[in-house]
């Protein structure tokens, strides 16, 4: 978790893929799941063309093949992942954060509704 949270700083999509299985998903809550390695790096690419973020950790917790990683940004924006690895790749992520709070912090256009 601490070399996929350093390469998150990073911006470095590339090496955040290759942490993934080729099925991956990773499920940010707040948008429809990604699917498979490559769909995930360029997710992350176009996030980190989008907006400047920062992961600082707060907590790292695992049992079993889970992983949980508690965070915040500098902002005072705070999520949690839930990381499934199996054969040390993500096989799955889920993320929980405040999509309006990001949103408003990174100064990106709100959803219309």
């Amino acid at each position: 978790m601490k070399n996929w949270v350093a390469a998150f700083n990073r911006g470095d999509a590339d090496e955040l893929a290759s942490f993934y299985s080729d099925d991956a998903v990773n499920h940010q809550v707040v948008q429809d799941p990604v699917a498979g390695r490559n769909a995930i790096r360029e997710m992350f690419a176009r996030e980190f063309g989008r907006a400047t973020m920062v992961c600082q950790i707060e907590n790292i917790f695992q049992d079993g093949e889970w992983a949980i990683l508690e965070w915040k940004d500098p902002k005072g924006l705070r999520g949690c992942g839930f990381f499934n690895i199996v054969n040390n790749l993500i096989v799955f992520q889920r993320g929980y954060f405040n999509e309006l709070s990001f949103l408003r912090q990174q100064g990106l256009p709100l959803p219309i509704e």
